[in-house]
């Protein structure tokens, strides 16, 4: 048994119930619930330790759910589910906060590893980010404790797992990264997974650490190879 708490937010009640099911049988303890509205409450008035969140939902779409508790809260892993596939959607769930993406339809081996992967991440997080509560470079600060970065007078909330990646460039500044290399050391991921997804993090970590006066090269990418981090610009 474990002590993780996951709220399953999905409208499709055969699907749901399964899930809800299957992840019981894994140890978790689970909270259902089938729309938008009744997802934010259960935010609002529980803890959870993850969150599995549809897109297609009534009331609320999980974007906007997504968003509002990323609003609240920028470190509980959110796990969406669509049966969506368009490269629009996924983008607009890493833009609202959506830790990771699954389609469907999808192996339920798959979303209990997923699962679980994440969960660790976040228990690794938590053990880890204490070294360097806070990283200062050029006008640029990051608060790896409390989620947050600055740049000038501009303030941005990071998720989780853009926390993992700019701490794990942090440490590893001048060195040339793979996306193999973040994908299985950030996130401990060894399946494939689209690079777009690493191409997205770097994308907004240039828009949140960029400068009216300069441009920035903080976060270099080197097409077909990977990225390097450079404090100096």
């Amino acid at each position: 048994m474990t002590d993780n708490r996951i709220l399953l937010v999905e409208d499709e009640s055969s699907l749901a119930l399964g899930l809800e099911f299957n992840l019981k049988e894994e140890g978790y303890e689970v909270v259902w619930v089938d729309d938008g509205k009744k997802a934010v409450d259960a935010f609002e008035s529980e803890v959870f330790d993850l969150i599995i969140l549809d897109i297609m939902l009534p009331y609320l779409d999980g974007f906007e759910v997504a968003e509002i508790i990323r609003n609240k809260n920028q470190q509980i892993p959110i796990l969406m589910l669509t049966a969506k596939d368009k490269i629009k959607d996924r983008l607009q769930g890493l833009e609202t906060g959506a830790d990771d993406y699954l389609t469907k339809p999808f192996h339920l081996e798959e979303l209990l590893l997923r699962v679980r992967r994440m969960l660790e991440r976040k228990s690794w997080y938590a053990e880890n980010h204490e070294d360097i509560p806070v990283y200062e470079f050029g006008e640029n600060s990051i608060n790896f404790s409390d989620f947050k970065c600055t740049s000038g007078d501009k303030e941005y909330p990071l998720t989780q797992q853009e926390a993992m990646l700019l701490k794990f460039m942090v440490e590893n500044e001048g060195k040339l990264l793979s996306r193999k290399e973040i994908l299985e050391k950030v996130w401990h991921i060894n399946s494939k997974i689209e690079t777009r997804t690493i191409d997205n993090f770097i994308v907004r970590f240039r828009k949140y650490f960029s400068s009216e006066t300069k441009k920035n090269e903080y976060f270099k990418t080197i097409r077909g190879v990977g990225y390097i981090f450079n404090s100096k610009g």
